[in-house]
């Protein structure tokens, strides 16, 4: 028997999803703060199975909260996902890296502007 795998769908309104292809329905595990988390759904899909995660209120303040998720029968970590919010965020890899972006965007248009000029 092969080993579920998982793949992240997307986050929306408060709803983690994801996709478990499986030969029979998974038993899922969510754990957020060393406890589990209750109403995880798994429902039948085209080719496996739906995963819907209600991620609770409290993960959505300042902080990197991560939730881990896992076969209940083995154990075995199916995957994870990281909600990241408030001031951490601003200190945060991807925070730097949305700047860059915006001060390239903003230079490639300077740029544009100093060309235009000159000819």
């Amino acid at each position: 028997m092969t080993s579920p795998t998982l793949t992240p769908v997307r986050f929306e309104n408060g709803l983690w999803l994801g996709h478990i292809e499986a030969e029979a329905e998974p038993r899922v595990h969510v754990q957020y703060l060393g406890k589990p988390l209750a109403d995880v759904r798994v429902t039948p899909s085209d080719g496996g199975w739906s995963v819907e995660i209600p991620v609770p209120q409290a993960a959505l303040s300042d902080g990197v909260h991560c939730f881990v998720i896992k076969n209940a029968e083995t154990s075995e970590k199916l995957g994870d996902f990281t909600v990241i919010a408030g001031l951490p965020a601003a200190d945060d890899l991807r925070a730097e890296v949305e700047l860059l972006r915006a001060e390239l965007d903003m230079l490639k248009r300077a740029f544009r502007r100093s060309q235009n000029a000159s000819e």
